[in-house]
């Protein structure tokens, strides 16, 4: 086994590669210690930091080792690289987390907010005035995996509706999930739903 670890095979491809890989998933689990910590998510942060310190101590040792091995070099650059490509294909297919939708349209949006609820979403209407006139401002609250299904319902009744998705940290009641029959009872009948994103 020594005299593997000591040959150049090890040196010159083996170790690069592990350099790569574990790069790779300590800039994954970095970008998801981030997007923790903006959800308020503190313990998911703690968890995913202790190993990305531990990696990044681990693969260091490595290189300092190998200084004259211009390929971990170039394995670190690249693992870095693919990390962070990798970390926010991850964070699109967790989807954690709520975000604030807001619609403004300048067409009636009566028919736009019956589909929604008939599709559970929960959508406060407020009538309001832009620059050209008066519009209709739409304010839904949902999970972040959602997102793409608002999106088709708005440009389905609207294709030049203007909207902004923000990140919501903490929220205290209203309605995220209407009935699948979209009835609605108001905000009273999920008054006692507290949502904290963890």
């Amino acid at each position: 086994m020594s005299e593997f670890l000591q040959s150049p095979w090890y040196a010159w491809l083996v170790l690069p590669l592990l350099i790569f890989l574990a790069r790779i998933v300590d800039v994954s689990i970095a970008t998801l210690r981030f997007m923790f910590i903006a959800r308020g998510a503190r313990w998911q942060a703690v968890i995913a930091g202790f190993f990305e310190a531990l990696i990044w101590l681990i693969m260091i040792s490595q290189i300092i080792q190998n200084l004259h091995n211009f390929m971990c070099f170039v394995a670190y650059a690249g693992g870095f690289a693919a990390g962070s490509y990798i970390g926010m294909r991850f964070e699109e297919r967790l989807a954690l987390g709520l975000v604030l939708m807001r619609v403004i349209t300048q067409k009636p949006a009566t028919d736009l907010v019956n589909d929604l609820r008939e599709h559970s979403f929960g959508v406060t209407q407020v009538d309001a005035e832009g620059s050209r006139g008066p519009v209709c401002v739409l304010f839904m609250v949902m999970k972040r995996s959602r997102i793409k299904a608002a999106v088709a319902r708005v440009m389905q009744f609207n294709p030049k509706a203007f909207y902004t998705i923000e990140d919501v940290r903490h929220v205290n009641q209203g309605v995220f999930q209407l009935p699948a029959d979209g009835s609605v009872t108001g905000f009273n009948a999920l008054a006692r739903w507290r949502t904290r994103l963890k």
